[in-house]
């Protein structure tokens, strides 16, 4: 499903299949060294205020689990016409009160923030827009997980060079909450393998794995003996 311009509740999966990517993509991409670089750190990664995406330039989002079924979706990307439009829009018209409002206002009167988009009762929803607004950044920032194929795509692409099936294979896995440390070790075997190696840090995307809560549920984080060796 593509994202309009300017984006629509309607466009975005439900919040655990968004999760589910996003995460997956934090996992493949966890270092230890990144785990330290702290307001510097740019990628896509998880902590324990959520899943994050920075490319230190043009783009930055923040997804967060809000308690059962509720989730906050937050950031800016440059194409983001909304909070220059005249006349202003308030990003926060008809949200629910779960929201953290007072961080979301700092946001705002730093004139950081692009877009907000939150998920309760198995929708979506965001503030209203007027109807002569270009954009709100959702569809650049968003649609690499948003949109199955430009993930897929991607992870092929990506340092770890994942194969078509073995990419699709894995978003299965992540979306169904079942991503097995067997799969993990695949993951590394066919880095090791790869051309242009590019080594995975294992305690660091096993660390993240556990963070993304992408296993089945009571199988806990793979135990020593299954980590990928």
């Amino acid at each position: 499903m593509a994202i309009d311009r300017p984006g629509r509740p309607e466009n975005l999966p439900a919040a655990e299949v968004l999760w589910a990517r996003w995460a997956l993509v934090a996992v493949l991409e966890a270092t230890a060294k990144a785990e330290v670089q702290g307001v510097r750190r740019g990628g896509t990664w998880i902590d324990g205020r959520g899943l994050h995406l920075d490319d230190r330039g043009c783009t930055w989002w923040t997804f967060q689990q809000m308690g059962e079924g509720r989730y906050l979706l937050y950031g800016e990307d440059e194409s983001s016409a909304v909070k220059w439009h005249e006349p202003s829009i308030d990003m926060l018209a008809q949200a629910p009160d779960w929201l953290p409002y007072e961080h979301l206002r700092e946001l705002l009167e730093g004139w950081e923030l692009g877009c907000v988009y939150w998920y309760e009762n198995g929708a979506w929803a965001r503030a209203p827009y007027p109807g002569d607004l270009d954009d709100d950044g959702l569809d650049c920032g968003m649609s690499r997980f948003a949109v199955r194929d430009e993930l897929l795509r991607d992870l092929i692409a990506s340092e770890r060079g994942l194969p078509r099936g073995r990419a699709d294979g894995l978003v299965a896995a992540a979306e169904a909450r079942s991503l097995t440390a067997a799969q993990i070790r695949e993951v590394l075997d066919a880095a090791a393998a790869a051309d242009e190696y590019v080594p995975a840090d294992r305690e660091a995307l096993l660390r993240s794995l556990e963070l993304a809560a992408l296993a089945a549920p009571g199988s806990g984080t793979p135990a020593a003996s299954d980590e990928p060796g």
